[in-house]
């Protein structure tokens, strides 16, 4: 999206987070298509620059977990979305595009809205399962939601809030059957031996808190089971500091450690060993068996396990509505019991195969032409 014309369409946008760059990404090829002059530009990552976005900040300013962990950064990522907010009203976007990170989008959105830029927001916050007390700040701060989830749109207009299905973008870019064997050759595995996928997250938080986790477990599974390969895509900018944890921990026989590439190690994988978030869709979406695990701030655990309103935190078992995959958060995120439930996974091909097509289930239904319907909507919102 480069330099539009006088009168092209312009889209402010927020993005946080490496899953929020990739799905506002893929929402931005559909405005290109639909409005080739349009112009873009807000706070957004790589994967959006990629495609002609112009980033006042990047993704990494809201990639932050934990009410604790948020107080910490708390004035700075106020004083971003004060400066931000006064950009957009003195620029006025014709729209303004919220993608996830509703606890700084929800409020932006509110005052945009109040000023009569029409908002739309992109990924429905998980109200059906904690925090169900932000319907009503939805409704006075959406003018319309773009939902993921088949569910959604229904429990959405309960609350007044007009709402559209529009699948999820993951599951047109991952393949319906994807080739294990090739990622293998991709990353330098051997194709013969079995590979566990460490994925400890996307946020530094939690990838402080769970890296020597899962190489701890690692290490349990390699003594275990001496002829496993160990595959952890990093982040690029944190790749020296789980080197160091590696060190730490006195070296993992089998690891090989890759800079991004988590689609890669989810393809090439038998198990994997994943942080609660987006990524545990991916990893379904892969067909891949898994073991959750998720481990925060003391204060902030106990906050969020209040709120919660189901009893699992993991986006494959609320989907599916029952324990497809097992979880363990907090005291239960052991290294020995995270080892023992990936090798579980590896001693049982049945279990796995029965998965397996759950997860094939679970793809079909998410599948549509997200960013095609998405720009219908925003189409209808331009069109009010």
């Amino acid at each position: 999206m480069s330099a539009s014309p006088a009168g092209a369409l312009s889209f402010a946008m927020v993005a946080g987070e490496v899953s929020g760059d990739m799905l506002a990404a893929l929402l931005l090829q559909g405005l290109q298509a639909r409005w080739p002059q349009a112009q873009a530009f807000g706070i957004g990552g790589p994967r959006m620059q990629a495609q002609g976005f112009e980033a006042w900040w990047s993704h990494e300013l809201l990639a932050v977990r934990g009410y604790v962990e948020v107080l910490r950064h708390y004035r700075g990522i106020v004083a971003v979305r004060n400066q931000l907010r006064q950009r957009l009203l003195a620029q006025k976007p014709d729209v303004f595009i919220g993608v996830d990170a509703p606890d700084f989008n929800l409020d932006l959105e509110t005052q945009l809205k109040a000023a009569g830029i029409p908002t739309v927001h992109f990924v429905c916050p998980s109200v059906w399962a904690w925090r169900a007390e932000r319907l009503d700040k939805i409704r006075r701060s959406v003018d319309h939601m773009l939902c993921i989830f088949p569910f959604e749109p229904a429990l959405l207009a309960k609350a007044g809030v007009q709402a559209t299905y529009v699948g999820h973008p993951l599951a047109q870019t991952i393949p319906m059957a994807p080739n294990r064997w090739a990622a293998r050759q991709t990353l330098g595995l051997d194709a013969q031996r079995p590979v566990v996928a460490l994925l400890p997250g996307s946020r530094r938080s939690e990838i402080e808190h769970l890296t020597p986790r899962f190489l701890q477990a690692a290490q349990h599974m390699q003594r275990q089971q001496p002829g496993l390969q160990f595959v952890l895509p990093a982040i690029p900018s944190l790749l020296p500091r789980i080197q160091a944890w590696v060190a730490a921990q006195g070296g993992v026989p089998g690891l090989k450690l890759v800079a991004g590439q988590s689609h890669a190690a989810l393809a090439a994988c038998d198990v994997c060993l994943i942080a609660s978030g987006t990524a545990t869709l991916e990893a379904a979406l892969f067909k891949r068996p898994m073991v959750i695990a998720y481990q925060m701030n003391w204060l902030s655990w106990q906050i969020m396990k209040r709120q919660q309103l189901q009893p699992w935190v993991g986006l494959p078992n609320i989907l599916c509505g029952e324990f497809i995959v097992p979880e363990f958060l907090q005291e239960r995120c052991t290294p020995e019991a995270l080892a023992q439930a990936c090798l579980a996974w590896l001693s049982a091909p049945d279990r796995v195969d029965a998965l397996q097509i759950r997860f094939q289930q679970l793809h079909l239904t998410l599948q549509r032409e997200t960013a095609k319907l998405s720009t219908d909507v925003l189409e209808k919102v331009l069109a009010r």
